[in-house]
């Protein structure tokens, strides 16, 4: 008797249940469906009460990326970056994902892999998906930017964060990344530093560009050379940077002090120091950039540059809302300016000796 009663149970269908199944299902239109799914004046009670319970009883859930693509609008948020590792831009991503979710909008992660042909295929992607604004970090081998205009044309808000294309006409959120670049470096000749190398990166990406012009700048204000023997440019790697101090350990005059535009190189600086047996900092002091983790638990902790990265990621979507708030807002020019934070830290205080 109850495996009679198991099997007289209506069964659920395997499939996702449509607009159109609950339309035939009725005898009525897809239009009847979806104005008495979403309670609109037009239809009357009991229709609206039939069509409610069948989408109950057979589990309809609706495809809110479909009705966005009707509309041509949607409540979606793409990004793209470079690549989720580390502790930059995950942070950054889960301050992008906090504010736009407090604001309504479902966001949609996309990398690069540090490649300028797979971002443009990232924004088509996004472009198919009728997302409400586009943000993005370019890519490391970015240097033609014509498929952003592809976003702007569409009328679409397309806001930068950190690595940004040089134009007056971007919005865009980044670091005070000369800043940075300028406290570390005189940071570390008021240790009493005076031969401090610079392991800068591409240069064509304003983040490093501007890092770069910091330490030049510190230079410059404290009476230093600037001599470009000591700057090393790279893809910032670990294994960059063990090859960097290397090359720099081998000079005549060695450096007394290294300041990189990353954390990665640092760390392999770091190795190359200690597998040539000299000591930080008390032979050679290093400073980094990004507060990455691992800087507080080597050994010794390194000195790094903050990046206020969930900062940035909220500060971002911000500008965003800000955008589709404001009439032609994707072509409203406005840059946000975050300031960097010198966490100081054993490898690079002198006075240690």
């Amino acid at each position: 008797m109850a495996q009679r009663a198991k099997q007289e149970q209506p069964q659920l269908p395997t499939t996702p249940v449509s607009m159109a199944d609950l339309a035939r299902e009725l005898g009525v239109s897809m239009t009847t469906i979806s104005r008495a799914l979403s309670d609109h004046h037009s239809i009357g009670p009991a229709t609206k009460q039939k069509v409610q319970k069948l989408a109950k009883k057979l589990n309809y859930q609706p495809n809110h990326l479909a009705a966005a693509l009707r509309k041509g609008k949607s409540k979606l948020l793409g990004v793209i970056v470079p690549y989720i590792e580390g502790r930059f831009f995950p942070s950054v991503v889960h301050g992008i994902e906090s504010a736009a979710s407090k604001a309504g909008f479902s966001v949609i992660i996309c990398q690069s892999n540090e490649d300028a042909a797979h971002e443009r295929k990232n924004i088509e992607t996004l472009l198919s998906a009728q997302v409400a604004g586009i943000l993005v970090s370019v890519a490391r081998t970015t240097n033609d930017f014509r498929h952003f205009e592809k976003v702007r044309k569409r009328g679409i808000p397309l806001v930068f964060f950190d690595r940004t294309m040089d134009s007056d006409a971007v919005n865009s959120v980044v670091l005070n990344d000369w800043k940075g670049g300028y406290q570390s470096t005189k940071h570390l000749i008021d240790q009493g530093c005076r031969r401090i190398a610079h392991f800068a990166g591409l240069q064509h990406l304003n983040i490093y560009r501007n890092r770069r012009q910091g330490y030049l700048d510190a230079l410059h204000d404290a009476g230093l050379p600037q001599d470009e023997e000591l700057i090393v440019y790279s893809d910032m790697t670990m294994e960059e940077g063990a090859e960097a101090m290397r090359r720099l350990l081998a000079l005549p005059n060695p450096p007394d002090a290294v300041f990189s535009a990353g954390d990665s190189s640092v760390l392999g600086a770091l190795q190359e120091v200690k597998r040539q047996g000299l000591r930080v900092p008390q032979d050679i002091a290093l400073a980094g950039f990004s507060n990455e983790a691992f800087t507080s638990i080597t050994e010794p902790m390194l000195t790094s540059v903050d990046q206020r990265c969930e900062e940035m990621g909220q500060a971002t979507v911000r500008l965003f809302l800000e955008l589709i708030d404001s009439a032609g807002g994707a072509y409203t020019q406005r840059q946000v300016v975050l300031q960097p934070e010198l966490f100081v830290r054993e490898s690079s205080l002198h006075g240690a000796k």
